[in-house]
């Protein structure tokens, strides 16, 4: 869409995708390429990382014909604050400056009623949806502040974030308390000219997310998600799209 113009919105930018190896992630790291950032890649597999480098490489080949160097591999755990901490300290000494933060990196509860819930699964729902949430924040955010021109905080979140979820109590606190996160920290970041959003998609179909049961072609698809990023990334200055909630046409 834009990757062919000369100037395309975001040139001279630099973002992080966190869980970028795959799914919404991917799809969001891919959109922001084409939209002219440079986008560090961050997940736990380097592999699946590297296979969003290489489709970043490939789709600007074709569109520009020369197929420039617009993404960076970092391996990241956002659960390890020491690993976040590095991944701030890269991004500075190589790049001085940091425009986009999505925080994508999330994963489910295992199903059924809190009550047989294991404390591990607590704990590892909790740690990567929302305290690592926190990490990037705490981590990137002053680089941004900073680098002096503002910027784009964006928590990928849910539905289950609005709406009660019966057998996924933890997840839907997970992202519950990721928009009360949100909603605050964009307050806190205004007087920085930095814009914290919050999209919350309903179920979105992924190969790493089947649905069984749903029809694949009606749900949500990571592209969607994608979408939603670059809409709120290349809107006028002074305004922002605090929150969205992305739903399908008609129900899968």
């Amino acid at each position: 869409m834009t990757s062919a113009a000369s100037n395309p919105p975001l040139a001279g930018q630099v973002a992080v995708v966190t869980g970028a190896g795959r799914g919404i992630g991917r799809a969001i790291a891919l959109t922001l390429a084409e939209l002219g950032s440079h986008t560090v890649l961050c997940g736990r597999s380097r592999e699946a990382l590297e296979q969003t480098a290489a489709a970043i490489r490939s789709s600007d080949g074709q569109n520009s014909g020369k197929g420039a160097e617009k993404s960076t591999v970092i391996e990241c755990d956002v659960t390890d604050l020491h690993s976040v901490e590095a991944l701030a300290a890269h991004i500075e000494h190589t790049f001085h400056r940091l425009d986009i933060l999505v925080n994508n990196a999330g994963i489910a509860s295992a199903g059924g009623p809190l009550h047989q819930l294991s404390p591990g699964d607590w704990d590892r729902v909790l740690n990567t949806n929302l305290r690592g949430v926190y990490y990037c924040i705490r981590s990137l955010a002053p680089l941004m502040m900073n680098s002096k021109g503002g910027g784009h905080i964006i928590n990928i979140s849910s539905l289950a974030g609005k709406n009660p979820l019966p057998n996924g109590a933890a997840y839907a606190a997970s992202k519950w308390g990721l928009n009360g996160l949100s909603y605050s920290v964009a307050e806190e970041l205004r007087a920085h000219n930095i814009r914290v959003s919050v999209i919350c998609p309903g179920s979105v179909h992924t190969e790493f997310s089947p649905h069984p049961g749903k029809n694949a072609e009606k749900m949500l698809q990571a592209a969607d998600v994608a979408h939603a990023v670059a809409m709120i990334v290349t809107q006028a200055p002074q305004s922002f799209a605090s929150e969205i909630l992305l739903r399908p046409t008609q129900k899968p």
